[in-house]
């Protein structure tokens, strides 16, 4: 228990971050191994700069819309339209065809499916959404 009081917390979580503290460091080595550490500097900058800059503002404005009518639904908007984003940031170069064949070279799949199954995972995840807030309203009407 004395290193309880000296630390602060149990030794599982100082276990946990050993752990990921150590994944970093060789995550960390080996993107500097691989020859080109710029472009993930880049893309850092790049996306810190995108967030704050853009992303942030939008999102911010968009919940303060949303918030400002008292709208109980807004996280039946907000959580599909999350991981719709988050899904296209992950995999627009694939989604808008802008691979240069080494995608199909490496893996012999044709990326001319990711547009339509993007759109697809984005409509299944409002329509669900969509069912579960008609199911809580129904729940919430009163008789």
């Amino acid at each position: 228990m004395r290193l309880g009081r000296a630390y602060g917390a149990g030794p599982l979580h100082l276990l946990s971050h050993v752990a990921a503290l150590a994944l970093a460091a060789y995550a960390f080595t080996r993107i500097f191994a691989g020859g080109q550490p710029w472009n993930v500097v880049l893309w850092f900058v790049g996306a810190v700069v995108l967030h704050d800059l853009v992303a942030f503002p939008l999102y911010t404005g968009l919940n303060r819309l949303a918030l400002g009518r008292r709208m109980r639904s807004v996280n039946h908007v907000r959580v599909p339209a999350l991981l719709s984003g988050l899904s296209f940031i992950v995999f627009f170069p694939l989604i808008l065809g802008l691979g240069d064949g080494r995608y199909e070279a490496s893996t012999t799949l044709s990326q001319d499916v990711y547009l339509g199954r993007w759109l697809l995972l984005c409509g299944a995840m409002f329509a669900v959404s969509g069912l579960l807030y008609a199911v809580r309203a129904r729940r919430l009407r009163p008789s």
